[in-house]
């Protein structure tokens, strides 16, 4: 397996942001001391549920404090982007990093509705625009004598600068909550990013991307690639024990979700449609042990933490994407990153 860190810091104290951000920074470089393969970036405005804001910015610094971790959108919500200048934006960061990026792309969800009226469009002008903004930004990557007409672009531009430092551009990946769209990247050999189920829905997942690429012609050493690119995101906090791991995580994490819930209720447009997030599990719906058809986080003791990582490779999962959203203190964070470091890790790999 893989290991990657999923930068969503969940600050909302705004008097904080300078040395929250610096925090980031820090944790950054620790994880790559510590072994681990990658670091994520998600994106989330207005609020302080990603506390850097802006990803690409706060990726760039990550790329120069760092020598050799892969670094990856998870994701950029493209609808919120022009394509044209996310093409030059990630080139240049794809040249500061050598070649470590990696672009994951989606819809987004619209939880957060309110995000998409801050920058003056909606969810579903989003989702509309996003295969061809993906078609676009390909395009202005890899293409000279750019003409691009379509029905919500219509730009021309002699190339853009700097070109990529992966040819014939940074690896694209797609971020897929539903099978629809999971399949329908699977079709065209594109890796995906899963959000986590349970162990045992997260492994029909993954077969069913394999048996639909399978289907759609790849070989199996395509498939097999595809599979090594396909990272799944799943809640984590580490202690020594599952009380500890239990009391320093799920309350905080339960906090955090009602503060989000009240922002949506205020600013979530009543006239769209809106999902509705599922709440977190409490502390009784987790079990003695791990139960694979719960959507279980990866939390408690070092020892119930790696029954269910096992249990996830079991399944087909080769590469986590992490995070405990800066809900517990940069201590507990640290301790709970050398745990997996010291104590997993290296019984995975």
């Amino acid at each position: 397996m893989r290991f990657g860190h999923f930068f969503y810091p969940m600050k909302f104290d705004d008097s904080r942001d300078g040395q929250e951000i610096q925090a980031c920074l820090d944790e950054a470089q620790l994880v790559e001391e510590l072994g681990m393969d990658a670091i994520w970036f998600a994106e989330h405005y207005f609020t302080g549920e990603v506390v850097y804001g802006d990803p690409l910015v706060f990726a760039s610094a990550v790329a120069v404090k760092t020598k050799k971790i892969m670094l990856g959108f998870g994701i950029l919500e493209l609808p919120l982007h022009n394509p044209v200048r996310v093409a030059i934006q990630t080139a240049l960061l794809d040249n500061l990093c050598q070649g470590r990026l990696v672009v994951g792309t989606g819809r987004g969800s619209n939880y957060n509705a309110y995000e998409y009226v801050g920058f003056g469009t909606s969810t579903g002008l989003g989702a509309a625009q996003l295969d061809e903004a993906e078609e676009l930004l390909i395009k202005a990557w890899t293409e000279d004598n750019v003409k691009f007409e379509g029905e919500f672009f219509n730009v021309s531009f002699p190339s853009v600068r700097p070109r990529p430092y992966q040819k014939p551009h940074p690896p694209l990946a797609r971020a897929c909550t539903g099978d629809a769209s999971l399949m329908e990247m699977a079709k065209i050999g594109r890796p995906v990013l899963i959000r986590g189920n349970s162990c045992n829905v997260t492994g029909e997942k993954i077969k069913l991307y394999r048996d639909t690429m399978s289907a759609a012609g790849f070989s199996e050493e395509a498939v097999e690639h595809s599979l090594d690119q396909l990272w799944v995101w799943r809640e984590m906090h580490i202690s020594e024990t599952d009380d500890q791991g239990f009391d320093d995580f799920l309350a905080p994490h339960h906090a955090a979700y009602q503060h989000l819930e009240d922002v949506r209720a205020v600013w979530n447009p009543p006239e769209m449609e809106i999902s509705v997030q599922r709440a977190p599990l409490g502390r009784s719906d987790y079990g003695e042990a791990p139960n694979p058809d719960a959507p279980e986080n990866l939390v408690g003791g070092y020892k119930r933490v790696a029954e269910q990582m096992s249990s996830l490779r079991d399944v087909g999962v080769r590469n986590l994407m992490l995070t405990n959203r800066g809900l517990v203190s940069q201590e507990k964070a640290n301790k709970s990153l050398r745990l997996l470091s010291e104590k997993i890790m290296p019984f995975l790999r």
